[in-house]
């Protein structure tokens, strides 16, 4: 059980974070690359079928009622004239790139929380508000100018990060808003449970149990109370976040590695869903090497068409070449299609890699037919996996590959993702 928070030994003595949350993030980029989108409602898709959600929406499409996970079917409804556009992620990394280098010129970027949300820590000589204006006021220039107009922010300021992601969403889009010690927590009541990160439908359905139906009974709480009724840490350090107090974050670790895929309706039957799910254990084998792990587990997991998830695992000594997961890929999907009755259609395919050891700590043998495995003596099929890896970096994604890939557009298929907890790297859209 988590100790106790220690109560900070005052109250907050000014404005300490700058965050700044992009408005629409990747709608505003397709319009930015392309002229004819703008002003437009658009939705950003993950696939070409119209049985896919949206995965973002322009601000004009917004004004229909269409949001992310709004279903496609469901958006053309709302909005007739809506322009389904298919994702493009890595020009998202690039444009998320070149907006982190924008902002370094104003600001230093303490911390990137997602593909379109950014966090600054404010020095002593930046926290009054005429200075954070001016601030602000920059960052927004300098991106307009060097970015693209379309490619718009809203900023935050406040006591602590927390507060300061809850202040960009009360004015958008391109708004600014400062939350001054002083304004709190009364400022704060204006708020509904929902405004408040951390807070989704579950939560709120908690709290409506614990008899807290809005703000003013949320912050009426004792430190003690709220941990009681999130049933973690967490309950309380929002009593202190919700304050201003500004509370070091956790120390994170990396517990595994994964890629998973919905597939589009082409790909569902398990004939071609098996040449994803080996596409997607190699690309997550290759993901692994690059940050320098090695893995003792797999799991393979499945969602059928109209149907419920299924999943296997196998555990193993630690590896690192492409050949030893895609050897339990087979044998484990052999044990899911089973379980399928070998017809039914499956819709997603996920991979994990757990069990990680960094390289720098391994100290185990190969097989009998290999050489020892570790850093500086690598096995053969180590070798052969790095080899693949090089000439995927130099000469394009899937120039090499282990085995059949399916026939279908690489942007729909094999491409990097961005989930709301991970930031590829451009080097992943090579893998």
């Amino acid at each position: 059980m988590a100790k106790p928070i220690r109560p900070p030994a005052a109250a907050p003595l000014g404005l300490g974070w700058l965050y700044i949350d992009f408005n629409s993030y990747f709608a505003s980029v397709e319009q930015q690359m392309d002229p004819r989108l703008r002003g437009r409602p658009i939705a950003v898709i993950p696939v070409e079928t119209k049985a896919t959600c949206a995965i973002a929406a322009s601000y004009e499409a917004k004004a229909f009622g269409i949001r992310t996970g709004t279903p496609v079917y469901e958006a053309k409804k709302l909005c007739p004239e809506l322009i389904c556009v298919l994702g493009r992620h890595e020009h998202y990394i690039e444009y998320h790139e070149r907006i982190l280098d924008e902002i370094d010129r104003h600001l230093p970027v303490d911390q990137v929380c997602s593909i379109d949300e950014m966090a600054c820590r404010l020095m002593r000589n930046e926290t009054s508000v005429a200075r954070v204006t001016q601030i602000a006021a920059a960052i927004k220039k300098g991106l307009a100018a060097n970015i693209g107009e379309y490619v718009r922010c809203s900023i935050g300021v406040a006591p602590n990060k927390y507060l300061a992601k809850v202040a960009t969403d009360l004015q958008k889009p391109d708004g600014l808003t400062i939350l001054h010690p002083a304004d709190l927590p009364h400022r704060l009541l204006q708020l509904t449970l929902r405004d408040l990160p951390g807070i989704g439908a579950n939560m709120e359905k908690r709290l409506n149990h614990a008899g807290i139906h809005d703000m003013a009974a949320l912050l009426a709480l004792s430190p003690k109370h709220m941990r009681a009724v999130w049933g973690s840490i967490w309950g309380e350090k929002m009593w202190y976040y919700l304050r201003g107090h500004d509370l070091p974050d956790a120390e994170t670790k990396t517990g595994s590695i994964g890629h998973s895929h919905v597939l589009s309706p082409e790909l569902r039957l398990p004939a071609t869903a098996y040449q994803v799910a080996r596409r997607l254990s190699a690309k997550a084998a290759a993901r692994m090497r690059r940050m320098g792990f090695y893995a003792s587990r797999f799991t393979l997991s499945v969602r059928l068409e109209n149907g419920p998830g299924l999943s296997a695992e196998a555990a193993f000594a630690p590896a690192q070449d492409s050949f030893t997961f895609l050897k339990w890929t087979d044998a484990l999907w052999a044990d899911v299609v089973r379980e399928t009755g070998g017809r039914r259609r499956i819709k997603k395919i996920g991979v994990v890699l757990h069990g990680l050891t960094a390289e720098k700590d391994l100290n185990v043998q190969g097989d009998l037919f290999s050489a020892p495995v570790g850093k500086t003596n690598p096995s053969r099929n180590d070798k052969i996996s790095k080899a693949v890896d090089a000439l995927n970096h130099k000469f394009g994604r899937d120039t090499v590959t282990f085995g059949m890939t399916p026939q279908q557009s690489k942007s729909t298929f094999t491409g990097t993702k961005i989930a709301f907890t991970r930031i590829p790297d451009m080097e992943e859209f090579l893998e």
